[in-house]
């Protein structure tokens, strides 16, 4: 771990050997003040609580720019000199909070968030809400101005300890060190709460703050000799909220349910239980043979959600309305195992258990009542899948006299013509879905902004074990990309994930709401990301809504669908990513076979 982080470091250092001979002279690269005389007791605070929070486990330090900040920034790229820790700068507050909530939700282990004063800590509320209602791990090291400072109209300051309500799990707003370090707490307690908070050990993982005062001068030469050195083979210590399983036997007209974060023990479940699985793109638990893609049709019909008496709900189902219809019937007991947020998943209040987790005890269920479902659902996708392509041509077929060259030439041909009008596909958003799932394997990543094209992969995408994320907390499109690319350079940290691809597929509002996310500094390594935008020229999830039906066309548009004319390419080639366009399948089909960074515009139809 060490040696890797100390390989991506040295590049991001930049440091001019004019600099280090500067360093080295006794004068500061960053004020010219002497070293000998030059003290800073938020320099010493922040060496020794970045130490003892890497000490824990910490690999990734996010940070932006400012002046109050500035002694933990410059600690935390001396700890990344060292090759004690991953440094990620960016210059937009709310895009280096998504950045950490992604490393989250790889690594599960929390990311450190660095910023100055002001409004620079309200930017961090989006990510703040989304890793609170996703439960992922994340620390703030907010600066702020000292007591004396706060409450008189001072530059740059404002009421920062309770700005983020109850949105984190634990705050501490620390007073101001003086020369001898911390005025009420010492660095190593400060830091085991904030990094236990933050982790989950005695509840779910979620963001916690820490509003650190600071006094001028506010930063001095970092003494390499101070840094905290752990013991860099240790593995970073993750949540380990204990679960106490409630036992379940066999009932009829059991279905498993399976929301966003449920994880494969839904699967499991299903699988023991033999009932059929409702599993959302997102879940981690869409693949097995009790899977049901087409559960939207079947939960209204009287033979299949009708019949259903008993739903074991894992996770937060997000992606229809069929779900809580089922689970607010008065003839189905519902049972809600905790999912990974801070709030339960409760349609209409009405669960008859809301436990930790779950665990089956009795024989190998019969597969009948999952197998109809199934069979069911196959039928319907088959059908579907029919109606989009046109049925199948058969004008080929040779008769019984046809001779063997002939017929095998023929069906050459028709083969040959067949790949070539497939190659030649218009861009759809199935076709996007589908194309992009097939490209992606175990050691890929893949992650759905908040639009369409989640719904779509959703309503017909087939099983498959890898990895998918959204942003589905609150389900908000911010911060996609930002989210994207911190799962990227986590799993890319990783040996499991070294050579995979990190594909994000969103919309085309969505990537221009994350615009400030492509802009990557120089000098930090380059994540495998791929930014796949359906591209259908605004808003069009909104089409699909009631409005669409009852508001004046004019209107709508201005207001909802929100068009607007930007140059994609335009913009790739400003921050520096590769750009491709893919308006058939053949040319997506290339595009996902091309090294990231890279943003893919894959033009869509309105309708």
């Amino acid at each position: 771990m060490a040696a890797e982080a100390s390989a991506a470091a040295q590049p991001l250092a930049g440091r001019s050997a004019a600099t280090d001979r500067s360093a080295a002279s006794g004068r500061s690269a960053t004020t010219g003040r002497s070293a000998a005389t030059d003290r800073s007791a938020a320099t010493a605070v922040s060496v020794a609580l970045l130490g003892e929070l890497i000490a824990l486990g910490v690999r990734d330090i996010v940070l932006c720019p400012g002046s109050r900040s500035q002694a933990a920034a410059l600690a935390a790229a001396e700890y990344e000199r060292a090759g004690l820790v991953r440094l990620w700068v960016r210059i937009d507050e709310r895009v280096a909070a998504f950045l950490a909530l992604g490393i989250g939700v790889e690594s599960g282990v929390p990311a450190l968030v660095i910023t100055t004063s002001g409004t620079a800590v309200a930017n961090l509320h989006p990510a703040v809400l989304e890793a609170r209602h996703s439960g992922v791990p994340m620390i703030l090291l907010t600066a702020d101005r000292p007591t004396e400072l706060r409450g008189i109209g001072s530059n740059q300051t404002t009421r920062q300890v309770g700005v983020f309500g109850d949105s984190v799990h634990f705050v501490r707003d620390v007073e101001a060190p003086s020369d001898t370090g911390f005025a009420a707490e010492y660095p190593g307690e400060l830091a085991r709460e904030a990094f236990s908070a933050a982790a989950g050990h005695s509840g779910v993982p979620g963001p916690v703050q820490l509003n650190l005062a600071f006094r001028e001068p506010l930063s001095a030469a970092v003494d390499a000799s101070t840094l905290v050195t752990p013991d860099a083979t240790a593995a970073p210590a993750r949540g380990q909220h204990p679960r106490h399983p409630d036992e379940l036997g066999y009932a009829d007209g059991t279905i498993v349910i399976a929301g966003h974060g449920a994880g494969p023990a839904a699967e499991q479940l299903a699988r023991d239980l033999g009932a059929p699985l409702i599993a959302e793109i997102s879940s981690g638990a869409r693949f097995g043979p009790n899977l049901v893609v087409a559960y939207r049709s079947l939960l209204s019909q009287p033979g299949f959600g009708g019949a259903v008496r008993r739903a074991i709900v894992f996770g937060h189902p997000t992606l229809s309305r069929e779900i809580p219809a089922l689970l607010v019937r008065a003839d189905v007991e519902t049972i809600i195992v905790r999912g990974p947020g801070f709030e339960d998943y409760n349609p209409g209040h009405r669960a008859a258990r809301i436990v930790d987790a779950v665990v089956y005890q009795g024989a190998p269920a019969e597969r009948a009542w999952a197998g109809r479902w199934v069979q069911a659902s196959r039928a319907s996708m088959d059908a579907a899948a029919e109606a989009s392509t046109g049925p199948t041509d058969n004008s080929s077929e040779t008769s019984t006299e046809t001779s063997t060259e002939t017929s095998t030439a023929t069906s050459a041909g028709a083969f040959a013509r067949a790949q070539l009008a497939t190659y030649r596909e218009p861009a759809t958003r199935r076709m996007l879905v589908e194309t992009v799932w097939a490209a992606t394997w175990p050691h890929d990543r893949l992650v759905f902004g908040a639009s369409r094209l989640i719904r779509e992969a959703d309503r017909l995408l087939p099983g498959k074990r890898i990895s998918v994320h959204a942003n589905r907390g609150l389900a908000g499109i911010d911060g996609t990309v930002a989210t994207a690319t911190g799962i990227a350079v986590a799993s890319q940290a990783t040996e499991a994930g070294a050579s995979g691809v990190t594909r994000v597929v969103l919309g085309d509002l969505t990537l221009l709401h994350d615009v400030g996310a492509l802009l990557l500094p120089p000098g930090e390594v380059r994540p495998s990301i791929q930014v796949i935008v359906g591209n259908d020229w605004g808003g069009t999830i909104f089409d699909g809504l009631e409005v669409a039906a009852t508001a004046p066309g004019d209107a709508f548009d201005r207001v909802l669908y929100t068009p607007h004319t930007v140059d994609l390419a335009a913009i790739a080639k400003a921050y520096g990513w590769q750009y491709l366009r893919a308006a058939t399948r053949g040319a997506l089909d290339e595009a996902l076979s091309a090294t990231g960074p890279v943003l893919i515009e894959v033009p869509l139809d309105r309708d």
